[in-house]
């Protein structure tokens, strides 16, 4: 039965594919590039299927190598697929475009920046359906856009057609906060809430002003995806009771009996979770703008990877990007690190736990607590501790693989509220990097950047006011959470766990 089911599966997506090329073709390379989009992400899968069909048995890491491997092929598609359709004539509009040249229109932007900008919300997915025409600024609101600067703002010397907007580029005569907010209310005075106003530079780090119709920011979740977000919520409690029950040497699966024992440590880690979601709603609701509900990730090596977030509106300015993003670890890690210090000290030779001093060699950060704390203790083979050590030690891990720089991840976007979008790019690439090394020892590694390369690798949208910076406190912050996330990540050398005294 099982080998016609997946036979079956196998027909279904050959079909599936089929059908969607069919559709495509009238399209032409646009239609041709969606397709294969469609086809890398799903080969995997057929590949799985049809070596299954064929009864040969599949390396799991095999084939999580192979999905990363469809990831990169898909980004790669996806910038050709982004790059011909920007070669598509830009609409006609009432005031002069400067010239094109032969590769199509330029964004005075950068691609990267203005598809942000533009198409915050999946600027991968652009085909002939999804981009129509948009009618140009009436010239009577142009002219008043136009009105808003002035030698003591923003002295505007260029007007740019871009997209349903337009682009001013000039000389900023002000400090970029006070600027931002002066043109901001005329705009609103003269126009409403129809339009916002960028205030963001361009790739030669010259300001500029961009004004965009309100229609196209952040969208609100719908109610699926709210419904969603319930299920994902109720299959990450199930999962960390399912934590729960390996750390206490039974399958939940197969011994559904035992549920109750479970709870207690499930719970614990499930609050963790709830403690860092609450973080980033509450820093949210402070600063005026919408975060959406939480999409969390149920593993069952550690419970949880976290959850996905996105805002539902754009954000003034980068503080609020740092305030906001930094928030949720910052809840989430400090709660989990009350609960491992208060494991620690009320640990005895009575608890539950007996786990081998060497354990205490896998964190900087727990480690170096449990010698502070444990005393002597780690000298010996087995060290008994509470439970509660480990619900902290698992709730710092889920924070600490938040914090790595790395795309819209809670490190990913505190690096590019201090930094800026550049650095944050290059932080991406390396983490990724880095993650695929760190795969070759721990596959949890690997889920985790086959994670981020496929929902979380792009940066956050750009700011209202792009060009203010946050202060030096904040810098900071930034600093300790990406020393904290290495120090809980990266494990004690031998050398160094025997001059702590760690281990025999």
């Amino acid at each position: 039965m099982t080998d016609i089911t997946t036979e079956l599966l196998l027909l279904a997506t050959i079909g599936f594919l089929g059908w969607g090329f069919y559709r495509a073709r009238p399209m032409g390379k646009l239609g041709i590039l969606a397709w294969s989009q469609s086809a890398v992400l799903m080969s995997p899968w057929l590949v799985l299927f049809g070596l299954m069909g064929l009864g040969i048995a599949v390396n799991l890491v095999s084939i999580l190598f192979l999905l990363v491997g469809s990831v990169v092929l898909y980004i790669y598609l996806g910038k050709r697929l982004r790059a011909l359709a920007s070669q598509n004539p830009a609409p006609k509009s009432k005031f002069t475009a400067p010239p094109l040249d032969a590769n199509g229109p330029a964004s005075p932007l950068g691609s990267e920046t203005s598809q942000a900008i533009a198409s915050p919300e999946s600027p991968q997915s652009t085909t002939p359906e999804s981009a129509p025409e948009v009618p140009p600024i009436p010239a009577e609101e142009l002219k008043r856009m136009q009105g808003l600067f002035g030698i003591d703002t923003f002295f505007a010397t260029e007007t740019i057609p871009y997209q349903d907007g337009v682009i001013f580029k000039g000389n900023l005569r002000g400090e970029p906060e006070e600027v931002w907010a002066q043109l901001t209310q005329k705009l609103e005075d003269v126009l409403g809430d129809r339009y916002r106003l960028f205030l963001v530079q361009n790739p030669d780090e010259r300001p500029v002003v961009i004004i965009l119709p309100s229609s196209n920011g952040p969208k609100p979740s719908t109610a699926s995806q709210r419904i969603l977000a319930v299920v994902l919520m109720v299959a990450t409690l199930l999962s960390c009771c399912t934590t729960a029950g390996l750390l206490l040497q039974f399958d939940l699966f197969s011994h559904l009996e035992r549920w109750v024992e479970t709870l207690p440590m499930g719970l614990g880690l499930f609050s963790v979770l709830l403690v860092h979601e609450v973080g980033h709603q509450v820093m949210a609701k402070r600063h005026n703008v919408k975060f959406s509900w939480p999409f969390f990730l149920p593993a069952l090596q550690i419970g949880s990877f976290g959850a996905l977030n996105r805002f539902e509106s754009h954000f003034p300015n980068r503080k609020v990007l740092f305030d906001v993003a930094f928030a949720g670890p910052a809840a989430g890690g400090l709660f989990s690190l009350a609960i491992l210090i208060v494991g620690l000290v009320v640990s005895s030779a009575n608890s539950l736990f007996k786990i081998p001093a060497l354990f205490f060699q896998g964190s900087i950060l727990v480690g170096t607590l449990a010698r502070v704390v444990l005393g002597d203790a780690l000298h010996q083979d087995l060290v008994s501790i509470s439970p509660l050590v480990v619900v902290g030690w698992v709730g710092l891990v889920i924070s600490a693989i938040n914090l790595m720089p790395a795309g819209q991840l809670d490190g990913g976007r505190i690096v590019q509220a201090v930094y800026g979008r550049k650095v944050a790019g290059r932080t991406t690439f390396v983490t990724l990097i880095f993650l695929g090394i760190a795969s070759l020892v721990n596959p949890l590694a690997l889920y985790w950047a086959a994670i981020i390369l496929i929902l979380q690798r792009d940066l956050e949208r750009p700011s209202l006011n792009e060009l203010t910076e946050p202060n030096d406190a904040r810098a900071a912050l930034a600093l300790v959470a990406l020393f904290l996330m290495v120090a809980v990540l990266i494990p004690l050398t031998p050398s160094l766990a025997g001059r702590l005294g760690i281990g025999l």
